[in-house]
């Protein structure tokens, strides 16, 4: 039995109230734009995203409003309907908020052709949270286990070279023998404090975070200084202060490991033509401490400044060490706020400055 036009008539009317019906009771913020990029349908979520009225139906997407942090949306809706294929995208709106936006082609059963597109937004901000936090945490691990590993090498290649000298000393000389078991005593206790300090941040609600100190700069100097007190003799290396500010506001063990790889990067790179001299400053500006560790070694190229801060870089003619050395300093630094700077010439030698963030009174306010 032939339907009538009559009939047609009816079943358009009412799939068309079944549309109108299912938008305006999802809960999913979508919009019909056709080929035109005229809009002809959008759900009451959707006023949210674009500032919707009624008035607005029949207009075309030039002249609507919206809130999204993304500029090429008109751009997008233009390829679905020229190529057929779906558009996924995660943007965000002015009020810091993500959406997963998907852009789905509306295929006319005649030609087979896109006489349209229908816009799809899906809340996904605490997914976005959520894997900021996960990248977060990722991030203080490997910050972490580069640097107990980067202390505990070093401290170990300390006790392995005292050592050494110890074999090779006068066992009736009992004074150097003395001065050279403290040395690998005081690395085996460094050591165990830093598996210590390790086991223990893993127990506690803020596990793998290094806390912020009060720090006296000329105690971690000196303390410096004696894990390096073997490459410094062998070197004659001269390390000289001048240090304007003392107190500093940081986790101790990072700023431990910011100066020793300075420090140990100064006596690595020494040059063949003069003793090591190792200039240590440091001065408040603002709301900055700065460190500065200058030398007169070899220097850096000014086209590898960059690089040299890159994770496991080395140097063409060192032979000596892992390469993450400085990458930790500008990790640990930047983390917290602070930077980086460097000033260097070939032949001359190199000066780097780090800027410490500092905030006493809310440290005070935690105690």
């Amino acid at each position: 039995m032939a339907i009538t036009k009559d009939q047609e008539i009816t079943e358009l009317k009412e799939l068309n109230n079944d549309l109108e019906n299912y938008f305006s009771n999802t809960i999913i913020p979508q919009l019909f734009f056709d080929e035109d990029l005229i809009l002809r349908k959008f759900t009451p979520p959707a006023m949210k995203q674009f500032k919707l009225t009624k008035q607005d139906i029949g207009r075309s997407i030039h002249e609507i409003d919206n809130n999204l942090r993304h500029t090429s949306i008109i751009e997008n809706i233009e390829r679905v309907i020229a190529t057929s294929k779906i558009l996924e995208k995660e943007i965000q709106t002015t009020d810091f908020n993500w959406y997963q936006m998907n852009i789905l082609p509306c295929i006319n059963k005649r030609d087979k052709k896109p006489n349209g597109v229908i816009l799809t937004f899906v809340n996904i901000t605490n997914r976005i949270r959520d894997l900021k936090e996960q990248e977060k945490i990722i991030s203080e691990y490997e910050t972490l286990l580069d640097t107990v590993s980067h202390d505990i090498r070093n401290g170990m290649t300390g006790m392995l070279l005292s050592v050494q000298l110890l074999v090779d000393s006068d066992l009736d000389d009992k004074d150097e023998i003395k001065y050279y078991s403290g040395i690998i005593e005081n690395g085996i206790k460094k050591i165990k404090l830093i598996i210590g300090d390790l086991f223990e941040s893993s127990s506690q609600k803020h596990k793998y975070k290094a806390l912020d100190e009060i720090l006296n700069i000329e105690n971690i100097l000196e303390d410096v200084k004696l894990t390096l007190i073997n490459e410094i003799y062998k070197s004659n290396a001269t390390i000289s202060y001048e240090v304007n500010h003392s107190e500093v506001v940081f986790p101790r063990r990072e700023l431990r490991s910011i100066i020793y790889n300075l420090v140990s990067n100064s006596l690595k790179f020494k040059s063949p033509d003069r003793n090591p001299e190792i200039f240590i400053k440091t001065v408040k500006e603002g709301k900055f401490i700065i460190i500065s560790v200058k030398d007169n070694g070899i220097g850096i190229d000014p086209s590898k400044h960059e690089d040299i801060f890159s994770k496991y870089f080395r140097v063409e003619f060192s032979v000596e060490g892992s390469g993450i050395g400085l990458h930790l300093v500008k990790t640990l630094v930047t983390n917290a706020g602070g930077k980086v700077e460097i000033e260097s010439k070939l032949g001359e030698g190199t000066e780097f400055k780090i800027y410490l963030k500092q905030n006493i009174n809310k440290l005070l306010k935690k105690k």
